[in-house]
């Protein structure tokens, strides 16, 4: 297949008139516009862009991946694919041992499946249970424990080394320690923490290198004690940012890119099981949660996660006046790179998997290729 027509976004960050073309599921070529012979997809003057990846993520259409259930990671899958993200990695909550053992080794079992049917779960994201409970936020008081090497190792060992991230307090007896040993086998993540500047340091200096939904979960960014934000400042950490408009001010995700440079910053989703359903009721990791007037809630009044797709969350960026490009950047190639798996997907190049998007100049989808297989235009 050869896209025909569109402004391709490129691995240097820029958008050029090149012509797309995929073999099996594999991007073949990138150049500028030939007469080559076979199928073609035009994308009459529209951005061509690699598939969004979503790196945190616990759920949508009522499913969450903490449930453990094939079913639920099909569901979620075929959700995100029709929103044009394309690879994700399932996220946890903090939970008892064997129940996340339980959890992890259904997402191996499914991740070595041929064909998920829906978008690509490359990975888990561990989010708990090493945390503050101070910074809990909607993770339930009734797990959190203080990081425990062991148990993460065995975790490891369940999931066929599929945790691709670990989030973890530094604060906690035993943190920094766990960030050392933790961070040679998977990247560590400071999340759901009180740690100050100096701590976050430290954390950053033993390996850590990442932040969980920035802001949120965390000491605040202060002028005499500027926490884990300031701290992660020129380390080279990705951060996290839900740009939902109710994790964060537009302001907000504007000064992250300012801060960090667009090369670090990584949108999410952070959805739970409501995303893609209506307003009412629903569990998340055991505690409940209530959706109206745009936002998830439980009982204290803490935000659990978010009912926007990344998609949206790009979508919004843009309009909070994010440029297109480091919108793009940090919904595609950055959290590719701070999962590990940008040698596969993440960016248009020869050898990438075939995972396209075109948008218009709106920045709706119009076409899904996905492993180079173009997919029937469906409402999301």
């Amino acid at each position: 297949m050869r896209i025909v027509n569109g402004l391709v976004f490129c691995e240097d960050g820029a958008f050029h008139p090149l012509e797309v073309e995929t073999q099996g599921d594999r991007i073949a070529a990138l150049e500028p516009s030939t007469a080559g012979e076979g199928e073609t997809l035009d994308a009459h003057g529209g951005y061509v862009v690699p598939g969004f990846v979503d790196i945190h993520i616990h759920g949508a259409m009522g499913a969450d991946f903490s449930d453990g259930d094939p079913a639920g990671f099909a569901a979620m899958g075929e959700f995100l694919l029709r929103q044009g993200v394309t690879s994700f990695l399932g996220t946890s909550m903090a939970l008892p041992e064997e129940r996340l053992s339980g959890v992890f080794s259904a997402a191996r079992a499914y991740m070595e499946q041929p064909g998920q049917g829906g978008a690509a779960m490359r990975g888990i994201y561990m989010e708990g249970p090493f945390f503050s409970p101070e910074k809990r936020g909607a993770q339930n008081p009734e797990y959190i424990i203080p990081p425990d090497l062991a148990m993460f190792e065995r975790l490891l060992a369940a999931s066929g080394e599929g945790i691709r991230v670990v989030a973890v307090a530094p604060e906690l007896t035993g943190g920094l320690d766990f960030i050392q040993a933790a961070s040679r086998r998977v990247n560590v993540s400071l999340g759901h923490t009180c740690a100050d500047y100096s701590t976050a340091q430290a954390a950053f200096a033993r390996g850590a290198n990442h932040v969980t939904h920035a802001f949120n979960g965390m000491s605040p960014f202060h002028h005499r004690d500027p926490g884990v934000i300031g701290a992660a400042i020129g380390t080279g950490a990705y951060v996290e940012a839900i740009s939902d408009g109710v994790h964060l001010h537009p302001a907000v995700v504007r000064a992250l890119f300012a801060l960090f440079g667009d090369d670090q910053v990584c949108l999410i989703s952070d959805a739970m099981r409501a995303c893609g359903m209506p307003p009412g009721q629903y569990d998340l990791g055991g505690q409940l949660v209530t959706v109206a007037n745009g936002a998830a809630t439980i009982a204290t009044g803490s935000l659990a996660g978010s009912i926007t797709p990344l998609s949206d969350c790009f979508r919004k960026a843009v309009s909070f006046g994010v440029p297109l490009e480091s919108a793009l950047k940090a919904a595609t190639i950055n959290p590719a790179r701070s999962a590990g798996i940008d040698q596969a997907v993440g960016s248009l190049a020869i050898g990438k998997r075939a995972d396209i998007l075109i948008l218009d100049r709106t920045l709706g989808l119009r076409h899904t290729v996905f492993g180079g297989r173009l997919l029937p235009r469906q409402a999301g």
